[in-house]
């Protein structure tokens, strides 16, 4: 077949540049752009990572600049060819990411990152109170960082929407987890999660009514569990109810029923979220001793103390132990184990916000524009905002109330 010819225009066009040229995409820059920092997690084998390409290049484009360290997103198998095609800059080292005004990453920070981290710097990541000691937030005072607790920031009816996202996919996994651990293989008792025709059902207590209880509830129901939910309030029972749309056991939890649930359970489930910094312990050592050889304890609550005595925190590498021969997992992080999906609704929750940050004028303007905004923020130079964390660890408080009315 012969070969086409190129005509004396065609070559004149290219000797001439006629020939439509690749061109960088325009951004828009002002003075209330953001320089966002995406560090590597170093800390709890945690894989996830606060902003995905997408949002990456949503940001970008809006005139913000997006540093991001070199394999941050790789746990949650994002690519640095990926987020640098976004408009990211890949940095090198930890060094150089922390040199951004604005830091957002998942975990608290840890002994290492505190080097590099500049002072005045604004940082937007986990608080698990109970596992951060006052020392930590002195350091963040010294350093007069603004530091925004982002399970503790509310939307504007009230929600916690990060907690919420978390507690959708800890839920959902968590059932994963007890027919993992339930087999025979991993010394459970050898059942099949759910039940079979002439086998009685998989026997579960679920401890809490909230967002992680109600996507376990629903994937207990979809195989066919006997389930049985407890928590200390009537509401929050019946909100539950009428979220899954079918009857459903419930109950106050009340020391012999629940002792009693838990004696013939073989699996239990603790979702029970902190009220005051703490989630309330209410399974103790003589409860679990009663259990089953071979059952399944998941404590998704033991970042926030744990809602059974026998809990310790375990890791992804390490994530179980016996007590009495029951399984115990108390994995502080159960979303980490699916990082893609976790990446992405972290990204989901807080692109809007960094957009309308960006838009406001800063972090400051956004913190005093919002007033729902305010029980996110923990410490904002040098003074804590938080009354609940300001009097657990007795350090000076001031009503951001006060600073509102300063402001105005």
């Amino acid at each position: 077949m012969p070969q086409p010819q190129i005509t004396g225009f065609e070559e004149l066009a290219k000797q001439s540049a006629l020939y439509p040229q690749e061109s960088l995409m325009a951004v828009r820059k002002d003075q209330n752009s953001l320089h966002i920092g995406l560090p590597r997690e170093v800390s709890l084998q945690e894989n996830r990572i606060a902003l995905t390409p997408d949002a990456v290049k949503i940001l970008v484009r809006n005139g913000h600049e997006v540093w991001v360290e070199k394999d941050a997103g790789k746990g949650g198998n994002l690519s640095d060819h990926e987020y640098s095609e976004a408009g990211a800059v890949i940095v090198q080292s930890a060094k150089e990411v922390y040199q951004a005004n604005v830091i957002l990453k998942v975990e608290p920070l840890v002994e290492e990152e505190f080097r590099y981290i500049k002072s005045g710097t604004t940082l937007i990541s986990a608080m698990n109170l109970p596992a951060l000691e006052k020392k930590y937030f002195e350091r963040l005072n010294e350093l007069k960082i603004t530091g925004i607790g982002y399970e503790l920031i509310e939307d504007k009816v009230g929600g916690k929407p990060i907690i919420r996202a978390m507690g959708e996919i800890a839920g959902s996994t968590v059932l994963l987890i007890a027919a993992e651990y339930l087999s025979t293989p991993n010394g459970g008792r050898g059942i099949i999660l759910g039940g079979i025709t002439g086998v009685p059902p998989t026997k579960i207590v679920i401890l809490g009514a909230g967002t992680v209880a109600e996507y376990a509830t629903r994937a207990a129901i979809s195989v066919g569990a006997d389930i049985k939910v407890f928590d200390k309030h009537i509401y929050r029972l019946q909100r539950l109810k009428y979220a899954i749309g079918q009857n459903l056991y419930t109950s106050i939890i009340d020391s012999d029923t629940l002792a009693e649930a838990i004696a013939r359970a073989d699996v239990v489930i603790g979702t029970m979220r902190a009220e005051n910094g703490i989630s309330p312990l209410v399974v103790t050592k003589e409860m679990v001793s009663q259990m089953k050889p071979g059952s399944v304890i998941i404590d998704v609550s033991i970042d926030q103390g744990g809602s059974f005595e026998t809990s310790r925190m375990t890791t992804h590498k390490h994530p179980t132990f016996k007590f009495n021969d029951v399984i115990h997992y108390c994995v502080p992080n159960i979303p980490s184990r699916v990082a893609h999906t976790a990446s992405t609704a972290l990204s989901n929750v807080f692109l809007p916000f960094l957009l309308q940050t960006g838009t406001i004028g800063g972090i400051e303007e956004m913190i005093y524009a919002n007033r729902w905004f305010m029980k996110g923020v923990y410490c904002h130079k040098g003074t804590l905002t938080n009354s609940h964390i300001a009097r657990s660890f007795n350090m000076r408080y001031k009503d951001l109330t006060l600073l509102l009315a300063a402001r105005m």
